[in-house]
């Protein structure tokens, strides 16, 4: 199998810290990730969002708001899992 894109990274890193932490990453962090410069992580983050999925930033910010499933902001549907409840979806 092929070595993953920087997209399909950068995807899969955001959604694996909502699932383990309930909160997304900042474009610093995805940045670390990667292993590459602050301001390519951004820019990473805006590619991966800019393809049409179901993913947005937060109005004129660089904060990841929803990937859905999941949203980064409270809403009234609330995520449990085994009595957790760290996660709102969109």
């Amino acid at each position: 199998m092929g070595q993953s894109s920087q997209m399909d990274r950068t995807f899969f890193f955001i959604l694996k810290r909502i699932v383990d932490t309930g909160q997304a990453p900042f474009y610093t962090e995805i940045a670390g990730e990667l292993g590459v410069s602050v301001e390519e992580g951004r820019k990473a983050l805006h590619d991966l969002f800019g393809t049409g999925i179901a993913a947005w930033v937060f109005p004129k910010t660089d904060y990841i708001a929803s990937l859905s499933p999941f949203s980064n902001l409270p809403t009234q549907y609330r995520i449990t899992v085994e009595g957790q409840q760290k996660w709102f979806g969109q």
